[in-house]
């Protein structure tokens, strides 16, 4: 309306050009009045420059060894990036303008090469890590430019020797719309002139085995009354689920990683054979939870094994749901790993012992004994475990499967032939697994270490597993392996203590592998070892030393295999061809404790029968042992003469050897984490 009237009071005033003047006059004044009836519009603050973690040249670089915190320097930034966001509080409500702030930057951390970093700090408080980008440079002499910095600089320096991160475009609106000054978790082996335990490391059994969504690589809340939910698989603040977080750990400090054995465990519920069923097992039955929904092989949690209580919650975590497996399996094949399914029995029953406990009555009712641990392929038995897996195994890509393990009382039980009725059990579990897996997927048995090279008693020796080893649908000869590696006493060590320096001396460790007791010796009597009165292992009959010492993996390998029945060796051999299939070590290690050399398959679970320290350990805390024991059978196998080549398929002996274990929950949460269930597996035979 101004500019209307003003426009024909400058015309008559002033002809033409007035009216053009009082037009421009009126229109200011029409929008100065229609922005005053409008609602106020507000403008957030903007930057004009940021202030960067301190950076100072001359400012001596971090050397770190082991794992340390870390305060970087900052050594390249770009200009931070500015973006607009308008919003309205709708028709006649008040409009806002924010400005919202990135900056990509790369930050100095150490000497490299390192082998990765853990956690990240962000202004002294763990740093969540969902949505940002962050590439690590391990400070390696042949890295390249990073290629952000190449993109914005045009030419850009490697930074050989110097372990650094770049962040790209990193939001600063949760740290005030400043760059947070960032620590980070190193990890750093040192480098010694011999290969170490992590030059040498090739495949882990992924644990716990036990744990609804231990396994999930998305987060899965469950509810627990109308409006609160607490994480189940989210126990580390960097927003990342405990599997990734733990495969992170992993692969930075076993950069040379090949294989995973994926544990996965179901529960039997009586040693007796007859009277075992093999079902999944949940925590607990009220336990709502969100975007997945545990359920295993068809069960939900209604219908599934309900885990017995001790100390005050469920004695184990629950199976891991299918859904949370099949993402495992994705996630571990996805950072180039193979992966083996391996099926676990728990034993949720009086004393929770070992699943090697499980076993039968000798004579006439054995078959039938066998027949009910095994179960349909509709049943709650072993087939069905086995089976259930093998499909997962060919629908997810997997590697390999284990069709059982260590069940010695179950192989050793005989029926009224003396035969061995579980054997034949078997030998039909993996030829209906291998029509699920085809031929792509390799299967075995993980046999105990007392157990895989034959079955002894009163001068009779039957290699009672070679029909499953020779079978064509087994690929190899599985050892979970734990005999003694030392018989170091209390006091002055005892008899070892004239030629080595202790239980963890690696020259003693070396010669136990192929030597000590089980192979070079044994104690007659409990007397006898209490003595240390040592008797030699000799076949004076037909020179056949290997037969009766369980830690010669070369001489039962290499050796045709007569079976001693009766005490008379036979005429014919049995199946077993020598160096007809490789051995594979499924398990191997020993717990992290004084002597745990002595006895390596011993373990502590307070709740368990079967829970026991070494023999003459005073139950301390030793890192050192567990290490050196896992070097001397990576080293010892390492040499050619100790792993010869075979004349049958012309792979060495020993084809592979996974360390029991790693835990799919990350360092610490842990040692915090109670939920989804127990730190170690029972009855594992080896440790942490």
């Amino acid at each position: 309306m101004a500019q209307v009237v003003l426009g024909g009071i400058g015309s008559a005033l002033g002809g033409p050009i007035g009216g053009f003047v009082g037009g421009v006059l009126g229109r200011a004044a029409d929008n100065w009045l229609v922005a005053g009836l409008s609602p106020a519009r507000q403008v957030g603050p903007r930057l004009e420059g940021l202030k960067l973690q301190s950076s100072a040249e001359g400012t001596p670089m971090a050397c770190v060894f082991g794992r340390a915190r870390v305060v970087g320097q900052v050594i390249w930034a770009a200009r931070f990036l500015e973006r607009k966001e308008k919003r309205s509080g709708g028709k006649g409500g008040q409009k806002t303008v924010d400005y919202a702030y990135s900056l990509s930057f790369a930050v100095a951390l150490c000497e490299g090469p390192i082998d990765g970093i853990g956690r990240v700090w962000a202004d002294g408080q763990p740093m969540d890590m969902a949505g940002v980008t962050m590439r690590l440079h391990r400070g390696t002499e042949d890295q390249t430019p990073d290629p952000l910095i190449e993109a914005v600089e045009g030419r850009a320096p490697a930074y050989r020797g110097t372990a650094y991160v770049v962040f790209e475009d990193l939001p600063l609106d949760a740290y005030g719309d400043r760059p947070p000054q960032l620590a980070f978790e190193v990890f750093r082996r040192p480098q010694g002139a011999e290969p170490q335990l992590e030059d040498r490391l090739e495949g882990v059994c992924l644990i716990p085995g036990a744990g609804e969504f231990c396994l999930a690589t998305e987060p899965v809340m469950r509810r627990e009354g109308l409006a609160r939910s607490t994480p189940e698989n989210v126990h580390l603040t960097a927003g990342q689920t405990d599997l990734e977080a733990s495969l992170d750990q992993l692969t930075a400090q076993a950069p040379r990683l090949k294989r995973v054995s994926l544990v996965v465990g179901w529960f039997g519920d009586d040693v007796r054979m007859g009277h075992c069923r093999i079902r999944p097992g949940v925590e607990r039955r009220d336990k709502p939870t969100r975007p997945l929904v545990w359920g295993v092989a068809g069960l939900g949690r209604a219908d599934a094994h309900l885990i017995s209580q001790a100390g005050g919650g469920p004695a184990y975590g629950g199976t891991p749901s299918d859904d949370s497996v099949r993402q495992a399996i994705r996630a571990l094949k996805a950072r180039g790993l193979e992966v083996t399914l391996y099926p676990f029995v728990f034993m949720d029953c009086p004393g929770y012992p070992w699943r090697g406990r499980i076993a039968g009555t000798d004579g006439a009712g054995a078959t039938a004994e066998v027949a009910a641990l095994f179960g349909t392929a509709g049943g709650w038995g072993l087939r069905r475990l086995a089976l259930h897996y093998a499909r997962m195994a060919a629908d997810e890509g997997a590697d390999g499967l284990l069709i059982g393990s260590e069940m010695r009382g179950l192989t050793g039980t005989r029926d009224a032939s003396d035969g061995f009725p579980a054997v034949a059990q078997f030998r039909a579990l993996a030829a209906e697994c291998r029509a699920v897996v085809g031929a792509r997927v390799k299967l075995s048995y993980a046999a105990d270490w007392s157990e895989y090279f034959g079955w002894q008693r009163d001068g009779e020796a039957r290699f009672h597993l070679d029909p499953l080893w020779a079978d064509p649908n087994i690929d190899y000869v599985g050892i979970d392996w734990y005999p003694p590696m030392g018989d170091w006493r209390g006091g002055d060590g005892g008899l070892d203590a004239e030629a080595f320096k202790g239980s963890s001396d690696p020259a003693y460790l070396a010669a136990q592998v192929a030597g000590g007791e089980g192979y070079d010796w044994f104690y007659a009597s409990a007397a006898d070892r209490a003595a240390q009165r040592r008797t030699p292992i000799e076949d004076g009959a037909h020179g056949e030393d290997w037969i009766w010492r369980y830690k010669d993996l070369k001489g039962w390998w290499s050796n045709a295999h007569y079976e001693r029945v009766g005490g008379v060796r036979q005429a014919a051999p049995t199946a077993w061809v020598p160096g007809m299939k490789p051995i594979r070590l499924t398990e191997f290690g020993c717990a992290a404790v004084d002597r745990g050399g002595n006895a390596p398959n011993l373990f502590q679970d307070p709740k368990s029968s079967e829970s026991a320290l070494p023999p003459h350990s005073t139950g301390a805390r030793d890192d050192r042992m567990q290490r050196r024991l896992i070097e001397a059978v990576l080293e010892h196998y390492a040499q050619p003469a100790n792993n010869p080549i075979s004349g049958v398929y012309g792979g060495r002996m020993l084809e592979g050897a996974d360390v029991w274990c790693w835990d799919a929950r990350p360092y610490p949460a842990f040692r915090r984490w109670i939920r989804c269930g127990r730190t170690r597996a029972p009855g594992a035979r080896g440790t942490d």
